[in-house]
């Protein structure tokens, strides 16, 4: 076919999300998924961390990952093929932000929002910190923030292919192809070419290119401050164990979690990295000798004495204006989507975006959690979103 209902730019976890979607809601439409890598080797869904909080600062970003929560533990059975249920490995032992006394009445305060919009968050003082995790330094702690439930972690890869397969068994075709060019006139996207020179006509384009989103936004004339940012992950082994530990965030901003027998850990970037040590892939093994290793060897005891086992980087793809999903129909086009910028949470949020994306193109609007506070236009208002709690 060179023709569809509705060509999506992108098979990630996004892409890959809106594409079952939309088979699930409506299994007469066309979908055709044009991924530049069929490997994944490079795919941010396959470098993720993978892990999912209810512990945002904005009533939106909640409701998302409540949802996402909701939709992750029914996956086996919702994106079974042929009996075959995917397995991802969902573990809940929450997330636990610490604060000094400069940080705790930010944390107050997102707390209040998150438990009047349902999660269930504890705030623990220093000695209820201690008593819970003895490995833990508290001396310079006034607060803790820990998720008794609907937090923790899981198989992204697992994810993105549970997502692909059951898209593919309903019929939505994959196609190996990198996107060079969209037609558009009068405010629609007519045809999606691709580098082999053919091109697909389409009812509908969804923009689910992560980290390369906004270059394919500026090929419909669109500017948005989307950029690939690169993220490194470190994997160290430890003698001691740290019994109930959650995904930690530290004052520092390094966080960590146990992965098997393993921990891994990460930080944000250098302030001075440039765009195109941002646009690689190659591990910054300095950041781990100077920034994460000495802020997790003050924060666990323990640490001081790890064994560095391997490391990887991978890209969020990042929304410069607000680090806050841009969801919605893009500004002048009748038929052209953005599922972009998620800004490192485009694994937890992969279910509400997918299937929000698909109800704005089949029904015009949002049925089952409403996303438009997301939309592209608070970029053209310069309204940007303010979450506190960004990783």
């Amino acid at each position: 076919m060179t023709s569809y209902d509705v060509v999506i730019i992108g098979g990630g976890v996004i892409g890959s999300s809106v594409a079952y979607h939309l088979k699930a809601l409506a299994p007469q439409i066309s979908v055709a998924v044009v991924e530049r890598d069929p490997s994944y080797k490079t795919a941010s869904s396959a470098l993720s961390a993978s892990s999912i909080r209810q512990q945002f600062s904005t009533p939106v970003n909640i409701a998302i990952s409540r949802f996402g929560i909701d939709f992750l533990r029914q996956l086996p059975e919702v994106l079974a093929v042929e009996g075959e249920q995917p397995a991802i490995g969902l573990v809940e032992p929450g997330y636990l932000y610490l604060a000094t006394p400069a940080g705790a009445a930010v944390l107050a305060e997102n707390n209040a929002i998150q438990r009047a919009h349902g999660a269930d968050i504890a705030l623990l003082t220093p000695d209820q910190l201690a008593a819970r995790f003895p490995w833990l330094a508290t001396g310079d702690l006034a607060l803790g923030a820990l998720g008794l439930r609907d937090e923790g972690w899981f198989d992204g890869y697992g994810l993105l292919q549970a997502f692909r397969n059951k898209a593919r068994s309903l019929g939505v075709v994959y196609m190996a192809q990198n996107v060079v060019a969209l037609e558009h006139t009068a405010g629609r996207v007519s045809r999606v070419r691709l580098e082999n020179g053919e091109s697909l006509a389409c009812g509908h384009a969804v923009n689910a290119a992560g980290p390369h989103a906004g270059k394919l936004a500026a090929m419909a004339g669109l500017d948005f401050p989307l950029l690939p940012e690169r993220r490194c992950v470190f994997v160290f082994s430890c003698k001691d164990s740290l019994p109930d530990c959650p995904l930690l965030i530290d004052t520092s901003g390094v966080w960590f979690r146990p992965e098997g027998a393993y921990f891994i850990a990460g930080a944000p970037p250098r302030d001075g990295d440039t765009p195109e040590q941002h646009a690689s892939l190659e591990v910054d093994y300095g950041l781990f000798e100077d920034v994460v290793w000495p802020a997790l060897a003050e924060r666990v005891p323990a640490f001081e004495a790890i064994k560095f086992v391997n490391a990887w980087a991978g890209h969020y793809d990042m929304n410069l204006f607000d680090h806050n999903a841009i969801i919605g129909r893009a500004p002048g086009f009748e038929n052209f989507y953005l599922a972009n910028g998620f800004s490192g949470h485009g694994m937890q949020q992969s279910p509400a975006a997918g299937r929000g994306v698909a109800e704005l193109i089949l029904f015009g609007g949002y049925h089952s959690l409403d996303l438009s506070e997301l939309g592209p236009e608070r970029l053209l208002r310069n309204q940007p979103i303010i979450e506190k709690n960004i990783i």
